[in-house]
């Protein structure tokens, strides 16, 4: 698949950061309009959007990611398409992103738009973060080459990306799509078609809670967020949450949570019937060997300076790396 072209419909921020990433590892890519517009509005539209994507690679190299010059052979690799030639976008693609507005008769339009000019080998993904991908497999008339692949924004920096296949979708199209994503720098991660993906489910509850911390007058926004920084996010730029629930200890969490619940009197703090589980059955973590990862066959002094070099990676990178006084 290094030779596919790559079609991304709907030009807006999904799109363009889209086409970012795949021109950026050496892919021809067509970006699709799927608005109607006037010839005028969509020349004026076609020059905000490679604009757009010149200058978040503007950035990047002036960070120092790769040299200047490299910046307008990237963009030779975009071509920005309107909707009147949804044929020549997608003719020849190897993997078509669907990227327009989270709306269901956007998302029908969209497809609609562009199923019968899709080859027949060709894999189709919507990007939704909202729209299960049972939701919108009756749009496509080939549910065995669709999937979701939920991108996190701004999608040319963040690794991740959500791989949310249906019953009906074809493994092989699943292993190419992720084959393909991990080929050009990204980190996909396979799930059962849930509300809120992975990413989504778990930020929101943090968000919420941040936010219940500033109405309850626990702390001011500035403290919530340094605490968070320097607390939560230090950690968890290391170790996964699941793996901190092992390093810290599953019976931490079964405890806390029992008294967040009784301190409270809110359910939203009770944990969930595994960590019980857990908790019964001696499966606490590193110090009973196996938790909701198995490190019984690890080199535990090992894995631990892994990590703990981690964690001074981070402190360096926040200024905060000191010698002894």
């Amino acid at each position: 698949m290094a030779q596919a072209r790559i079609c991304a419909v709907g030009a807006g921020r999904m799109g363009r950061g889209i086409a970012h990433v795949f021109a950026y590892a050496g892919f021809e890519v067509a970006l699709l309009d799927a608005k109607p517009r006037t010839s005028e509005e969509f020349a004026r539209f076609r020059g905000e959007a490679l604009a757009e994507i010149e200058g978040s690679l503007a950035t990047l190299a002036e960070l120092g990611l790769f040299e200047t010059a490299a910046i307008d052979r990237i963009v030779a690799r975009i071509r920005v398409l309107p909707r009147s030639d949804a044929a020549t976008a997608v003719d020849g693609a190897a993997v078509v992103f669907e990227g327009v507005p989270e709306i269901k008769e956007a998302k029908a339009g969209a497809f609609a738009l562009i199923d019968p000019y899709l080859a027949p080998e060709a894999i189709v993904a919507s990007t939704t973060s909202t729209f299960l991908v049972d939701e919108l497999i009756g749009f496509v008339s080939r549910p065995a080459r669709f999937l979701n692949a939920h991108w996190l924004n701004p999608a040319y920096l963040v690794p991740l990306v959500e791989v949310s296949p249906s019953g009906r979708t074809d493994e092989a199209v699943i292993q190419a799509l992720e084959k393909l994503l991990t080929d050009v720098g990204k980190v996909p991660v396979r799930l059962k078609a849930s509300p809120g993906y992975i990413v989504p489910r778990v930020q929101m509850l943090a968000m919420n809670e941040a936010a219940r911390l500033v109405e309850e007058g626990v702390a001011s926004a500035e403290d919530v967020d340094k605490a968070l920084l320097y607390g939560l996010g230090f950690r968890f730029a290391v170790l996964g949450l699941l793996e901190f629930i092992d390093w810290g200890g599953n019976d931490i969490l079964y405890y806390a949570s029992r008294y967040m619940t009784d301190a409270t009197g809110e359910s939203r703090f009770a944990a969930p019937s595994i960590v019980d589980r857990n908790m019964h059955a001696g499966r606490n973590g590193l110090k009973d060997g196996v938790g909701f990862f198995d490190y019984r066959e690890r080199d535990l002094e090992a894995y631990r300076k892994s990590r703990l070099a981690g964690f001074l990676d981070q402190l360096r990178l926040a200024g905060l790396a000191r010698p002894p006084a």
